[in-house]
């Protein structure tokens, strides 16, 4: 019996990821007229977000045939396997270990996978490195995966920092035998990954493909906008009035939070970031998605944007406009409503943690040329 398919599927674990998924069915309605309008279908896991009312948002776009909630479970939900990520003390018993880790952790999450993906022509992943991953491997079903965030491969590369030590073996173990999986473009039956730019990447791997996500964002009609905002947006009100407030004459600097560090390090970080930069202007604070740090509480009285909120969203706003954007390691190459964006990277960091933890991309050129 033939089974019809489905045409396309996002598997999301952020709101960023769901703001991409957006750009690229609006990009696709565009180019094949409405009728392109509800043939995908959009996946939320719950794993790393709370996405509380979002579905019901999304399916008055009508943009999406489908909004399917996704209850993902991490590793550390399934007790049996935390004996499989022992150190055994040898390359060779740690790597049956894996392999074991592998197959395992694939079968415990089969009864959480919410559609049959095999119904669908095209499967988009984005963050495979979580159990999505190594489920549609073990199971042989063929996705695109897409970059995390924007240029997010050019500052950490997980798969390699993940993998170091026998790299090119555990890459063989991984796309050729799927005894092992790997993310970023390595598994098996990862057919590509869609980054933003591969000449930004320190190692690029031969499966990556160039989708820059400018050109989506530049097409985008008032109306497409307008469709976006009203999925994204929890109190279209409020950020109104904050983007009035923007608008108005004098100096004004955001600062955009991550979740980095511990809760009490991370603190005291953005504290220091606000009082170093409250002497050029008036401080906006717009939280990351996934920042369990409670600004309104840490600084009450800043004005604070809404987390969920993507901060790409704030293109939107004609009359929006800051003088600074800070960041620590946000990418702001997308950010249009500023005339100064500061990244203030590794050497910032250094000052609140061990840069072991946070320098990947670079202990990973001192491993490569060692080896």
């Amino acid at each position: 019996m033939k089974i019809k398919m489905n045409d396309r599927i996002y598997v999301c674990h952020t709101y960023y990821h769901a703001y991409v998924a957006f750009l690229k069915e609006l990009n696709l309605r565009r180019e094949k007229g409405a009728e392109a309008a509800g043939e995908a279908s959009l996946v939320l896991s719950s794993m790393s977000n709370d996405f509380e009312q979002f579905g019901e948002r999304v399916k008055t776009t009508g943009l999406f045939a489908d909004v399917v909630s996704f209850d993902e479970k991490r590793e550390v939900q399934f007790p049996e396997l935390q004996a499989l990520r022992k150190d055994r003390g040898n390359v060779v018993s740690n790597m049956w270990q894996r392999i074991r880790f592998t197959k395992r952790y694939a079968k415990l999450e089969a009864p959480f996978i919410p559609v049959d993906f095999r119904k669908y022509r095209d499967i988009y992943v984005f963050c495979d490195s979580d159990p999505i991953g190594y489920y549609l491997n073990q199971n042989k079903i063929y996705y695109h995966a897409v970059e995390d965030g924007l240029n997010s491969l050019a500052h950490y590369d997980m798969a390699r920092y993940d993998n170091r030590g026998h790299f090119g073996l555990k890459v063989f173990l991984s796309k050729k035998l799927n005894l092992i999986f790997i993310q970023n473009g390595y598994g098996k039956y990862c057919l590509d990954m869609e980054v933003n730019s591969i000449s930004a990447i320190t190692f690029p791997c031969p499966y990556y493909k160039e989708v820059p996500r400018q050109p989506l964002v530049d097409a985008l009609t008032r109306e497409d906008k307008d469709i976006i905002l009203n999925a994204f947006v929890r109190d279209m009100d409020g950020l109104m009035k904050k983007a009035e407030e923007c608008g108005r004459k004098g100096n004004k600097i955001l600062i955009l939070t991550e979740p980095l560090c511990s809760l009490d390090i991370r603190e005291q970080l953005f504290k220091d970031i606000v009082e170093e930069y409250e002497r050029e202007g008036q401080i906006f604070i717009k939280p990351h998605p996934r920042d369990e740090l409670d600004y309104h509480k840490v600084f009450p009285g800043y004005p604070v944007f809404d987390a969920t909120v993507p901060m790409e969203m704030l293109n939107f706003f004609e009359n929006l406009h800051f003088d600074q954007v800070v960041t620590v390691y946000t990418d702001l190459k997308g950010i249009q409503f500023a005339d100064k964006l500061v990244r203030l990277g590794d050497e910032f960091m250094d000052k609140y943690e061990d840069p072991e933890k946070h320098n990947q991309n670079k202990r990973m050129g001192i491993i490569e040329k060692e080896s």
